[in-house]
């Protein structure tokens, strides 16, 4: 099935603003906007979703021209940069990189039950990084590649795809992403390291600015910022992370037709591969689609925030445009809880399934 997402042949790429130049709406449009603004007012909050069919163009957009907080999305492009060193000989997949205390970062995954001063191979910082979003581990390989080779990758997949890469904000380390949110409640916060905020992660949320206070030696009363949920808007507004549906479409996009030839389709594979294994979206998109198809995906958790995006394919599809595959990118920004961000997604994915936007059996 993996090799469904990959393109069998390049000629349909003669013209390199194909499927920018489909006006179409199928009728299925109509009924998917009515069927995401019924679970959109049950869920309580906004959703942004973006579908576009790689092999006919035709793309549906709801909200997917707005800016939304991206988290661990971000996380495709820092492994595309990885895939595109060792395509260079630059760097291996067997290489293994130090695990120091300035390393370690709040969230899931194993890395942080590694004592520091382990050694920890880039295959399996890549596989972890991906399949259970692990924040230490990108900011590893962050570190090893650079974060501005990641930014430039990520405009670099955008723009292969002709999309628009100012849509989509800088790229930060996953602790800077701490760093700018405690500090827009106070400055000295963006001196504090990953070991601190995993110490503040322990608190509710509602109890985070008193945590801070206490850590920083001040007064809640000098805080620039009434609460953490303020504070997280604040950092949203600065962009960081940010970016369009429709501007991360076109970068998962460029995983399907290529287009850098410092990322062939080798590479393009092994990510894809690796993104299939993903396990921290079973109750997303992927619930909703059903088994028939399988999701190269990766999702994103934050504050209030839910994503989940990749590429969906189905095995009927061959032989039939209308049958995909699909870069899939869905949003969720309001409830604290998580749970109910999830069940809005997977509602999603279904409605993508029985409007008819994912083709047909």
């Amino acid at each position: 099935m993996l090799c469904a997402l990959l393109p069998a042949s390049t000629a349909v790429l003669a013209s390199t603003n194909w499927y920018y130049e489909v006006d179409k709406q199928s009728p299925w449009q109509g009924d998917l906007d009515a069927r995401i603004s019924a679970i959109e007012d049950v869920f309580g909050g906004a959703l942004g979703v973006y579908v576009q069919n790689l092999a006919t163009g035709e793309a549906y957009a709801w909200q997917a021209d707005a800016p939304w907080y991206l988290a661990s999305l971000i996380k495709v492009p820092v492994a595309a940069q990885v895939l595109a060193e060792r395509q260079a000989g630059s760097l291996s997949l067997d290489e293994r990189l130090t695990l120091a205390r300035s390393d370690f970062v709040d969230g899931a995954g194993p890395i942080n039950w590694h004592d520091p001063g382990t050694p920890i191979s880039v295959r399996y910082l890549l596989e972890q990084m991906l399949t259970v979003s692990d924040n230490t581990a990108t900011d590893m390989l962050i570190d090893r590649v650079g974060l501005d080779a990641v930014n430039a990758r990520a405009r670099r997949m955008v723009a292969v795809s002709n999309g628009q890469p100012e849509h989509l904000g800088p790229i930060s380390k996953l602790v800077e992403v701490r760093q700018g949110v405690y500090g827009q409640l106070h400055p000295e916060a963006r001196q504090l390291g990953g070991l601190d905020f995993i110490a503040l992660r322990q608190h509710r949320v509602n109890q985070r600015s008193a945590a801070l206070a206490r850590t920083l030696g001040v007064s809640e009363e000098i805080f620039e910022q009434p609460d953490y949920d303020h504070a997280f808007d604040a950092y949203e507004a600065t962009g960081e992370n940010v970016g369009t549906l429709r501007a991360y479409g076109d970068l998962l996009a460029s995983l399907h037709h290529g287009g850098m030839a410092d990322v062939n389709a080798e590479q393009r594979q092994t990510l894809l591969a690796i993104m299939q294994r993903t396990k921290s979206g079973e109750r997303r998109l992927k619930r909703g689609m059903g088994s028939e198809f399988t999701f190269a995906h990766k999702t994103g958790t934050q504050h209030r925030r839910s994503c989940d995006a990749g590429i969906a394919s189905r095995a009927s599809q061959a032989g039939d445009a209308a049958n995909g595959p699909w870069v899939i990118v869905a949003c969720a920004r309001g409830p604290l809880s998580v749970q109910v961000h999830e069940r809005a997604l997977a509602s999603v994915g279904e409605a993508l399934r029985y409007s008819g936007a994912l083709g047909h059996d």
